[in-house]
């Protein structure tokens, strides 16, 4: 069974992307910050982290860009979902080292074919 490891701070984003993805299939570890997040990915070893960007104590930039910079996670899986809807967020997150960017609100099935797609690859 494929691990991902959802990084969101809004309990109800958490809550949903968490449904969602064990209805797929997926184990579902779950992190509250970037803080967190970082270090259940670096001990952990998830294969794929959904990454929320703004969340409190580090954001989700921060974390991608320290998660890249490890060698121990720098083929990590990472999808971004995020509320960023201004112009040029996307190509601003997606330059950051992340595989993909889901807006919020996001479609169940494109959250699960996202995922589903990376973690075949």
């Amino acid at each position: 069974m494929k691990r991902v490891l959802i990084v969101e701070d809004n309990p109800q984003n958490l809550k949903l992307a968490r449904l969602v993805l064990s209805k797929a299939g997926f184990e579902v570890l779950e992190a509250m910050d970037g803080e967190q997040g970082l270090r259940m990915a670096r001990e952990q070893r998830p294969d794929l982290v959904l990454m929320d960007i703004q969340m409190p104590r580090m954001d989700g930039l921060t974390a991608i860009e320290l998660l890249r910079k490890d060698p121990a996670t720098a083929q990590l899986k990472i999808v971004v979902l995020s509320a960023l809807a201004m112009r040029g967020d996307r190509e601003r997150i997606l330059g950051a080292g992340c595989n993909a960017y889901l807006a919020k609100p996001f479609e169940y099935k494109e959250l699960v074919a996202t995922v589903s797609k990376l973690l075949v690859s």
